[in-house]
């Protein structure tokens, strides 16, 4: 949801004018859908999906995921989502923030390197150009910025279970998920 806010920054030339990013973000609400290919994002009636995965909003995520007006609107757009039920949601500070009473938490981490090299294969799928070394900067700079911000920081709630997935498959991931659920 924040690579919305940030796209629709972006190609508006907001910069980080909150007021003028949530009014187009309440006149163009981000929904989601699905394919073959697995989760699709819109942004009113337009699929973003592929758009807020370059490299520009990449970059500027942080930046805009940062500014205390467009979190707080956007963990209400999540908790609205969240309180029909039956969902499953990921992100930075769902756990701490967004979902604090959630059923269920796990705070998924990887290597630096194995994430850098999971972007870059989905990149490449996707026909975006990418460098290696760069997404593993970007990546590291992202997640310095996102632990070190003032207003929902990245970090692990202290009753979500750790799971490291580093040199582990996603059918692996998703089945070790599962179980933790069928625990409950």
């Amino acid at each position: 949801m924040y690579r919305v806010a940030t796209y629709v920054s972006l190609c508006n030339n907001l910069g980080t004018d909150s007021t003028k990013i949530i009014n187009l973000l309440k006149e163009n609400p981000i929904s989601f859908g699905s394919s073959k290919e697995g989760q699709l994002v819109y942004c009113g009636e337009v699929d973003v999906t592929h758009a807020i995965r370059q490299n520009d909003v990449t970059n500027a995520v942080s930046k805009i995921s940062a500014i205390p007006e467009i979190r707080s609107y956007l963990v209400d757009v999540q908790r609205d989502i969240a309180s029909h039920g039956g969902i499953v949601m990921d992100g930075r500070d769902i756990g701490t923030v967004v979902l604090p009473d959630a059923e269920l938490k796990i705070f998924l981490v990887a290597s630096v390197d194995e994430r850098a090299d999971r972007r870059y294969k989905e990149n490449l799928s996707r026909g975006i150009t990418t460098d290696l070394d760069l997404l593993k900067f970007e990546i590291s700079e992202r997640d310095r910025k996102d632990s070190t911000r003032e207003v929902s920081p990245l970090k692990q709630a202290d009753d979500a279970i750790l799971l490291d997935t580093t040199g582990i498959g996603i059918s692996e991931v998703v089945e070790i998920i599962e179980n933790y659920a069928k625990e409950l």
